[in-house]
């Protein structure tokens, strides 16, 4: 049966050893005291389903956890279960149209109650309740209902054949949260809900105990952890806030911190730390995208608060795709590698560049062409002013381009609003603290969901190897708007009905290469088809850990606390 293809090969095939502690190191839990992490984008909150940032996302790991991860291969690997669910082993239909997940025996949540199928159940309403907004809506994409077969078991049923049924509660993106802790959060409620999104009871190996927004996490040792050995460390401050070079100094060169985030920084910059012999950066190519989103709505303060960057109101230029295309032309993103990443990026035109079965041979936007992108703009009736500013009737191709405070990210705006200006744009930088432009707060005007912005930067990435759910993130009502408490993945606001289709085909594929075809399709309508999304760099992830702190393995397929469990204290 051909549906059965990318369950019995792609994954099955490399997804279910048991997961092992990479170093074998044990002992008796919490005996290395403290580990320091820090991020420079600090966590707003500790609850993914609120929020789409990073780093919210990889803080909240440490504490809640999901049925099964990807580890650092890309491979499924079992969690809050034993056994990762198949058609082998009766755990997936043989029609494809629903999984069964068996929770491990024994298992306790943080405050000592029992996790049950109830849990998995809550959490599945909780996403997908149509009153709420849940940032990981796409994880749930083709849910027809989940139940509880009985305390252990939950079964998930899709509406259609489901080739990859791994989305639900799977991967940091999709954690099990505790039905009594949330069950008053439930749709509208869910932001309200400030004690539970702060300090969730999980089963990960660490409780929170004080969470300041935007600044510091405290935590313990989880004293209902399911292993006893673990984790190491009695506690564990995870810092956020400052700079991508603050934190590089701190863990290579003055030693202050264990692990650091993200290290956005040039290489030469990058190796001058690693001097310091405090510690060692590490790096790993993924599928992280370095890219530019074009707003299609109008985002003008001018407009009411309940239309503006909504589709109701399309954008007086953003929406004519020959000015996207030719501000994708008049970029050159060998010199944004050159100046922001060396050896740790690559220039690409593609939103998903890896794996190979999905990555599109789109080379086109490769070569920089400022006079074609002149062109272009002057036969789409762009007539360049006196100002050097083009025009057309009233409306003038001036944007405000955002993104978060980051000193590579600062340097590309530096070299895009040059490239711009060479075909007639006029460019306002803007760059936001990435706690608060990350945060996912319904209250701020400056989140990326929110978008009150012509076009912004940022990259981020899907679970695993398999961009369904993160190609899914485009269809039509899946925007950021007031009713979804400015919650929603498809950030530019796309909608296209045959767009939403290839959602649709896609999910209910199995034959491998049939499903490459699709995704380079998709990847396509995104990119060199509609310029909606244009991507700039494909990143290498780079962080680093103190020479002390043994167990770290960097996974560029899931968050890179995902082991933080098996983290101690070597003799170095």
């Amino acid at each position: 049966m051909k549906l059965k293809t990318l369950l019995l090969g792609a994954i099955a095939s490399t997804a279910f050893a048991p997961f092992a502690l990479a170093d074998g190191h044990e002992g008796e839990r919490g005996r290395d005291g403290e580990v320091k992490i820090i991020y420079w984008q600090a966590p707003s909150i500790l609850n993914p389903y609120l929020s789409g940032g990073t780093k919210d996302i990889e803080s909240s790991a440490v504490v809640i956890e999901p049925m099964a991860r990807f580890d650092q291969n890309g491979s499924l690997v079992p969690y809050l279960t034993d056994e990762i669910p198949t058609v082998a082993n009766g755990g997936v239909s043989e029609d494809l149209t629903s999984i069964t997940w068996k929770l491990k025996e024994g298992l306790l949540w943080s405050d000592g109650t029992p996790v049950t199928s109830a849990d998995l159940v809550f959490t599945a309403q909780y996403c997908m309740n149509p009153e709420g907004g849940c940032a990981q809506l796409a994880k749930f994409e083709g849910v027809e209902s989940v139940e509880a077969i009985d305390a252990q078991t939950t079964k998930v049923t899709f509406s259609t054949a489901k080739p990859n049924p791994y989305g639900p509660f799977v991967g940091g993106q999709s954690p099990v949260i505790q039905a009594a802790q949330f069950a008053d959060c439930l749709g509208a409620r869910a932001p309200e809900c400030t004690e539970a999104n702060f300090g969730p009871i999980g089963t990960g190996p660490f409780v929170v105990t004080d969470f300041k927004p935007n600044d510091v996490i405290t935590l313990v040792a989880n004293d209902n952890y399911r292993d006893p050995n673990k984790p190491a460390f009695a506690s564990m401050t995870f810092k956020g806030g400052g700079s991508a070079e603050a934190s590089g100094r701190a863990v290579m060169e003055t030693g202050e911190f264990d692990y650091g985030w993200n290290l956005q920084l040039a290489p030469d910059v990058i190796q001058k730390m690693a001097q310091g012999g405090k510690g060692v950066p590490v790096s790993a190519f993924g599928a992280l995208v370095e890219r530019l989103e074009m707003n299609l709505t109008n985002p003008s303060p001018d407009l009411p608060a309940e239309t503006r960057a909504t589709v109701a109101e399309p954008h007086p230029f953003l929406s004519e795709l020959a000015v996207r295309k030719a501000l994708s032309m008049a970029i050159n993103r060998q010199e944004l590698v050159d100046v922001g990443y060396g050896d740790a990026g690559r220039p690409t035109c593609n939103l998903v560049p890896a794996p190979a079965l999905y990555a599109s041979d789109n080379t086109e936007c490769l070569t920089q062409d400022i006079t074609g992108a002149n062109a272009l703009l002057d036969e789409a009736g762009w007539a360049m002013g006196a100002d050097g500013v083009r025009a057309k009737g009233d409306v003038r191709l001036s944007i405000l381009y955002q993104t978060s405070t980051n000193a590579v990210r600062q340097d590309f705006q530096a070299l895009i609003k040059d490239y711009w200006s060479q075909i007639g744009v006029e460019t306002e930088l803007r760059n936001l603290d990435g706690s608060v432009f990350f945060g996912g707060d319904p209250g701020s005007p400056d989140t990326f969901q929110k978008f009150y912005a012509d076009v912004e930067m940022y990259a981020n990435v899907f679970d695993g190897t398999d961009p369904q759910a993160y190609l899914a993130a485009y269809r039509c009502g899946n925007e950021p708007k007031p009713s979804s408490q400015w919650q929603g993945e498809n950030i530019n606001r796309f909608c296209d009905p045959a767009y939403d289709a290839m959602i649709d085909e896609l999910a209910k594929t199995g034959d491998l290469e049939k499903r490459g075809e699709l995704g380079k399709a998709m990847n396509d309508m995104l990119t060199k088809d509609s310029y909606t999304i244009v991507p700039l760099v494909d990143r290498g992830r780079v962080s680093a850990h103190a020479n002390s702190l043994g167990g770290v393995v960097l996974n560029v397929f899931d968050s890179e606390t995902w082991n933080v469990a098996d983290w101690y204290r070597t003799g170095n």
